[in-house]
This record gives C-alpha cells, sequence and structure tokens, in this order.
C-alpha cells in the first residue's frame, strides 16, 4: 500500500468561500471571456461588440451584458446623443479581471502551437 502524502499547497479554501469560484462565477457564461476581452479596449457599444464578436447572437450578447453589469465587472452608460446610444466599459472589478484572461489566451495560444505542430509531424 502507497503512502498517501501530505498536500503542501496553499488551501484555497478558508471554510466560507472558495476565491477560485468567486473568480470563476465572473468569468463563467457562454462569451463571458470575449465580452471582457473586446472592453479592454475601452468603452464599445452594443452593435460594435456585436461585429467584435461574429458568432455571439444578440440575445446572448444582452444576457451577457446585463449579467457583467449585476456583477458589477461592466459598467453600461447612455450616452445624450440623438439618438440616444448606449455604450458598454469595463469596471475596475473588469478591469482586474483582463490579466487573468491574457494568461488564459497565452496558454490557449501555446497549446495551439504545440497540436498544430504535432499535426504536421
Amino acid at each position: 500500500m502507497l503512502k498517501r502524502r501530505r498536500n503542501t499547497s496553499r488551501p484555497l479554501d478558508d471554510g466560507t468561500h472558495c476565491p477560485v469560484n468567486e473568480c470563476m462565477q465572473l468569468l463563467g457564461g457562454a462569451w463571458t471571456p470575449y465580452v471582457i476581452w473586446h472592453l479592454a479596449g475601452g468603452p464599445r457599444r452594443f452593435s460594435e461588440l456585436e461585429a467584435d464578436i461574429p458568432p455571439i447572437s444578440a440575445k446572448v450578447l444582452s444576457a451577457r451584458l446585463k449579467e457583467l453589469g449585476r456583477k458589477g465587472v461592466v459598467v453600461r452608460t447612455v450616452q445624450p446623443t440623438s439618438p440616444p446610444s448606449v455604450e458598454y466599459a469595463l469596471t475596475e472589478l473588469g478591469r482586474e479581471l483582463l490579466p487573468v484572461i491574457e494568461a488564459i489566451v497565452d496558454v490557449g495560444t501555446r497549446l495551439k502551437r504545440s497540436a498544430n505542430a504535432c499535426a504536421t509531424s
């Protein structure tokens, strides 16, 4: 019988909540990381986000923006133009998520390169 080794990883849970779950609740949901990613460059109107993320439907984009607004990741601002237009922008919390998404993009890029290299060998 093998001896069970002691886990030396830093604990994630203090007994009340897990920080990984807290972050994943913000990033969870289809297309959520894409919406955050495309707002990283500054405020965007709904139609601009639709063009930025072609496969997303208007219904899903609307749902994601509402959800991210409720969670405090995105702020919705009505511009005083004629006709009025609406812009979406990242909040401070939304900007804090960018390094996480950038790290995921970096790893995904390396994995894709590695898979392509294996496929062509």
